[in-house]
Parts: structure tokens; C-alpha cells; sequence
């Protein structure tokens, strides 16, 4: 074992549970406007509360303070998700506002305090995400999608700059280990119509590794037991027990000791990535825009010819 306990002064482990205590107990409440008491967290969080008080008042500030007072209210920002056509608008609200707080306060010197960050995020887990087991631990400048379609299970790490994207379904089962800088995905983009968007379940099992910058793509599941390696593109299902290196991502080895239960290497494993698809559908009245705004039709018969590219 490689780490040991440590343990925050009295005075501010009583505080730091004050505080927990008192910011989950609002978002617990029905009663209670989410909005508003993300808010008034961030405000308090910031040191802001003189200005944001007098501002309330209706007395002067500066359009400076003013504008810096308005960004605490996550009704008052957009978020890249926001633009998703198909996503459940009346649960996209509640989460917008929770993934809103989890964000700024990772801007606050608190992220870095890890007795303090650690139980902040894990509190706020249990009011954004779909499912959040016990003892899970989550560090600094993790980003998601929605944040309400993931599930995670028991003693899980999930460590710095990670980007858990669930705009299908994401599910991370018990004592999975996610490193610094990966990358999951649950939705694709259509090869020749990148504006064409499908969605996935994607499935990280029991007892995974998933190492430094390895990405997982969309609809694939990760095995029990198994180890995606440093920087691999997982883009077919690893099966369990097995260690998967490279880009595109290819088993390698077995876990030592556990080769009694796991397939063989040269075995033709099973791929079930179009069973974990996602169908939704959009209004009939839905106003659609293409941001990229490029002609994809390709060139007419075997003939059409390239235009010469001026290099001037």
C-alpha cells in the first residue's frame, strides 16, 4: 500500500462539514430553487457576497461587477451541450445547474484542497449524476456532457482532466481506475455528415483500468478486470482480463494469473457496439442549424475534376 490517512485540522474539518452539510441539504430540497442556491454558493465561494448583496439591494455597481455577479447564475450562461437537439430538456435544466456549480468550483482555490474537493464533488454527484456508488473519488477539471446519464459504482477514481461524455449513456462499474486525461465517449458523428449524430451506451466493467490520454470511443465496453494502456484508441470491445495497447487499440497480453478466465488472444471476440445504440428522435418543428455550413455532396462521375489550390 502505497498512501496513508491524512486529516484536516479540527477547526476546518468542522466547517468543511458545516458547509457540505448545508449545500446538500438545500439541493435536497424540493422547496428550494437549484438555481438560486448554485448561485449563492459560488457568490460565497468567491468572496463575492458584499457585492452580490448591494447589487441585489439595487444599489450601484460597476458593469464589470455586474457582469462578474451574473456569472454565478448558471441561468445566465449557455453550456456546448445546451446545443443538443435531442437531449431530455426538462432533465438537461435540474443537471445544467449542478454541472454549472461543478465546474466553477473547480475554479476556486478549494479545488486543490483534496480533503475538501473530493467530498464537494462526491456530494455533488449524488444530486447530478443517474447513479453514484460509495467512496468514489473525483479530481480536478473533470468535464461530462449532461452528467445525468452516468452511473458509477463503488470506490472509483477518476482522476485530473478527464472528459466523461454522456450524451448516450455512460456506465463505470466498482473500483474502476480512470487516469489523467481520458477520454470516453457515448456518441459518434457520422463520417461523411459530421452534423449526423448517433448515440451509445458505452460500458466500462468491474475492476478496469483505463490509463494515462487513452480514449474510449462510443458504444464500446471495456471488460472486467481489463487495462486499456497508455494513449490506446479503444475502438472495439476489450474483453476481460485482457491489457489493450495502441491506436487502434489491440490486445496484447492477459492479466497475470487470470489467463484460466480469459479468452484467448487470437480468439475472434465479440464486438456488441450496434447493440448498444441509441435511438431518439427529434420534433417535427425542431429549427435546425448547421454551423459548418459546407456543401457535402462529392463531385458528379469518374471525371469531375479537382480545382487547382492557389498556393500564393
Amino acid at each position: 500500500m502505497t498512501k496513508r490517512h491524512v486529516r484536516l485540522p479540527v477547526e476546518a474539518e468542522e466547517g468543511l462539514q458545516a458547509f457540505l452539510e448545508d449545500v446538500d441539504l438545500r439541493l435536497s430540497d424540493p422547496e428550494d430553487d437549484t438555481c438560486q442556491v448554485v448561485t449563492e454558493t459560488l457568490v460565497d465561494l468567491f468572496g463575492d457576497r458584499e457585492a452580490y448583496d448591494r447589487w441585489q439591494a439595487g444599489e450601484e455597481v460597476s458593469p464589470a461587477e455586474r457582469v462578474r455577479l451574473q456569472g454565478y447564475d448558471p441561468c445566465n450562461a449557455t453550456l456546448e451541450s445546451e446545443y443538443y437537439a435531442e437531449k431530455d430538456e426538462d432533465v438537461f435544466e435540474e443537471s445544467k445547474y449542478l454541472q454549472w456549480l461543478w465546474r466553477q468550483f473547480d475554479a476556486t482555490p478549494m479545488a486543490d484542497n483534496v480533503e475538501f474537493a473530493l467530498r464537494f464533488r462526491r456530494m455533488l454527484a449524488d444530486h447530478l449524476f443517474a447513479d453514484c456508488g460509495e467512496d468514489c473519488r473525483f479530481f480536478k477539471g473533470i468535464s461530462m456532457t449532461y452528467g445525468h446519464n452516468i452511473e458509477v459504482g463503488d470506490n472509483v477514481v477518476v482522476h485530473d482532466d478527464v472528459h466523461l461524455d454522456d450524451r448516450g449513456q455512460l456506465t463505470i462499474g466498482d473500483r474502476v481506475s480512470v487516469s489523467d486525461g481520458v477520454h470516453i465517449y457515448s456518441h459518434d458523428h457520422d463520417i461523411a455528415d459530421q452534423t449526423e449524430v448517433t448515440n451509445y451506451h458505452t460500458v466500462i466493467e468491474d475492476d478496469v483500468r483505463l490509463t494515462y490520454d487513452a480514449v474510449v470511443q462510443a458504444g464500446c465496453k471495456v471488460g472486467e478486470n481489463a487495462v486499456a494502456g497508455s494513449r490506446a484508441v479503444v475502438q472495439d470491445d476489450i474483453p476481460a482480463h485482457h491489457i489493450a495497447v495502441g491506436a487502434p487499440a489491440r490486445s496484447v497480453k492477459m492479466k497475470p494469473d487470470w489467463e484460466s478466465v480469459a479468452a484467448p488472444l487470437d480468439e475472434d471476440h465479440e464486438r456488441g457496439k450496434a447493440d448498444r445504440e441509441i435511438p431518439y428522435e427529434l420534433p417535427d418543428d425542431l429549427e435546425q442549424f448547421d454551423e459548418f455550413q459546407r456543401d457535402r455532396q462529392p463531385p458528379e462521375g469518374p471525371d469531375a475534376t479537382v480545382d487547382a489550390v492557389d498556393d500564393d
